[in-house]
This record gives C-alpha cells, structure tokens and sequence, in this order.
C-alpha cells in the first residue's frame, strides 16, 4: 500500500513521533495505522505517545527578526502547564524554532517540521522533548514575514503570553524606526485590532455587526424608517475601535495610531505606513482544561 503524505501527518498528529519514524512504521506495516501506533511505541516512543492526546493550551510566542528588519518571524510553541513554559529548556527550544522559522523558506507546517533542527528534525526534536519533559507540546503555527519595502518590529508581552510583529512600509532604517514599531506593536497586543484599516475590514463581519446595531436600536424603540441615518454613525464609531490606524493612541489620546505613526514620518524626514501585522496569544481558541492550581502541581509532583 501506497504511504501517502495525509497518512504521515495523521500518525504525527496521534503519537507525536517524528515524520521520518511515522514514514518507517507506515512502510513496514504496509499504512496499517494502528500497527504503526504499535511500532512506535516498540521502537521507544511510547512515552510520547500517550501524551500526544493531551490538550496543551499554556506555551509560549516567540519572535526573530533580520538585523536591518527586512524579515520577521514568530512562532506559538504550546505545552500543558505554565510550568513547562517556564522551564529554561522549552524557552531556548520556543526561542531556537523561531530564529529558524526566520532563516528558513519553509512555507508550512509540514516543511517545517521536516528541517533540521537539534536533535534531528524538528519533528524528532519535538517528540525527544515531549519524552524528556514529560508533557505534550505542540508547534501550534508559525510565519516569516520579508515583504519587499517594508520594515518589522515587535513587542513580546508577559514573558512570551503575547506575541506582536508590525511590519512599516519605509525607506528608513530600522535603527529609527524601532521606538515606533514597538509602541506599534504594543498597542496590537493591548488593544487587539481587528483589521489593520477599513480598506481590510471583513465584509461579512461588517454585515453582521449592522444586523446587531440594527436589532439593538430597534429594541431601544427606534423608529425603523430612522435606522439608515443612525446605523452609518454606529458603524464609523465600531471601525475607530476595531481598526489599528484609527485606534486611540494608547500612550497618547488625543492622537490616533496614524496620527503617532505619521508624527515619527515627520520626525525622521522618511514616509512610513503601516503595512502588517500579527498578533499571536498563546492557545487563543484552545478549548482549555479547567485546573486549579492545586490539581496542577500534584499533576507534576505525580509524573
């Protein structure tokens, strides 16, 4: 039987064990899934095996950049505990898989995984830590941004909670603009943004917020044949609040986002504009488990 790529990746996803030893075991059991769980658990995986069912929602974000800001990347690194995220080995690891991601051309998970990294591959490098640590960890997503143009800077929040990357379309040097990309990037992390603009807003999102502004004015018992002069107003004030460069400055108020920005552009005599950005917050739409603390450490101390 053919082993395909999806059949890789599903053994990976249910044991843990890296993409070279997944290929072996599906060849030597002629794709026999279950088998294969088998194999490797024979051939010393099973430690992480078991644990690749786990959920792991804590982790860490980390980010790289290029030394003249003309490539970024970030990566979102997740385990079980906060206990693991705080150990020295996970955060050099989390730290070691982001400058890789920004020396490397790999265009998705799989090719990631796939590259060589400490102890073999990525893959084979997450598998020995997950036997070594004693928790399921998962490389949840990772991008490399080096757009033609344009500039990155960043802001990590609590320790790597929250990871921010802005790209600024500018002919300056990164040295002039690392002030303001991370205040930038500061304000992402606080305020989450939606859309960087109006020009990026989700139609579809728009549509659905006018359905609800539209509900909410007719409960107040507005008149319907007055709603198309009061929705537009709601709406500017919704995009003001959802859209980065119409945001409220948050070290200055009385400025937007763009207003700061553009100030800074004055300042250096070198236009710049917002062009990117990408805010990671560690196991945003994870379902987590519910844990008190207690529980957790005697979770630890029994391992």
């Amino acid at each position: 039987m053919a082993v395909t790529a999806q059949m890789v990746k599903e053994l990976r996803e249910m044991t843990g064990a890296g993409m070279m030893d997944c290929k072996k075991a599906l060849v030597e059991t002629d794709g026999d899934m279950d088998k294969s769980v088998e194999v490797l658990r024979e051939k010393g995986l099973s430690k992480a095996a078991k644990k690749a069912g786990r959920v792991a929602a804590m982790g860490l974000v980390k980010a790289a950049f290029a030394e003249d800001g003309r490539a970024a990347a970030i990566v979102e690194v997740n385990s079980e505990t906060d206990f693991v995220a705080k150990n020295d080995e996970f955060i050099a690891f989390v730290e070691g898989l982001a400058k890789l991601a920004l020396e490397s051309d790999a265009a998705d998970m799989d090719s990631f995984m796939a590259l060589p990294f400490s102890d073999g591959t990525v893959a084979e490098t997450l598998t020995n830590k997950i036997a070594k640590i004693g928790e399921n960890m998962n490389i949840r997503r990772f991008i490399k941004l080096n757009e033609e143009g344009v500039k990155y800077a960043g802001y990590i929040h609590n320790n790597g909670q929250i990871g921010v990357i802005v790209g600024l379309a500018t002919d300056a040097d990164i040295a002039d603009l690392q002030a303001c990309g991370k205040d930038v990037a500061m304000q992402v992390a606080s305020m989450n943004p939606k859309f960087l603009d109006d020009t990026e807003v989700d139609q579809d999102w728009l549509e659905e917020e006018k359905k609800i502004a539209r509900e909410q004015l007719l409960n107040e018992g507005k008149k319907e044949e007055l709603l198309d002069r009061i929705i537009p107003g709601k709406v500017n004030a919704l995009l003001k609040e959802v859209c980065l460069v119409e945001q409220k400055f948050v070290k200055d108020a009385d400025m937007t986002v763009k207003q700061y920005v553009d100030s800074v552009a004055a300042g250096i005599g070198k236009d710049i504009t917002i062009k990117t950005m990408i805010r990671y917050e560690v196991g945003e739409g994870i379902e987590k488990k519910e844990e008190d603390f207690a529980a957790e450490v005697a979770a630890q101390l029994n391992k």
